[in-house]
């Protein structure tokens, strides 16, 4: 088993969890990253600004990034 951390970073914000999450794998880490992922992206999307990112990041014991979801809106055009 393994420790992580979940880190969420919108903007110059940036915070990663003090408690550390256990998972047998990294595949049980991913689905775990996604699945808060999932839980999280609709209120985030609905009060995102133009031209803004959201991440969320899983992040191993030494606190370094295994995992990364983005959300970005962009002006194309």
């Amino acid at each position: 088993m393994s420790l992580y951390f979940f880190r969420i970073s919108q903007g110059r914000y940036s915070g990663a969890a003090d408690q550390p999450y256990e998972f047998a794998n990294r595949e049980s880490a991913w689905n775990e990253l996604t699945a808060v992922c999932s839980d999280l992206i609709g209120g985030i999307s609905r009060t995102l600004q133009q031209e803004a990112e959201w991440q969320m990041e899983l992040l191993d014991e030494a606190k370094q990034p295994v995992f990364r979801i983005r959300l970005v809106s962009e002006s194309v055009g």
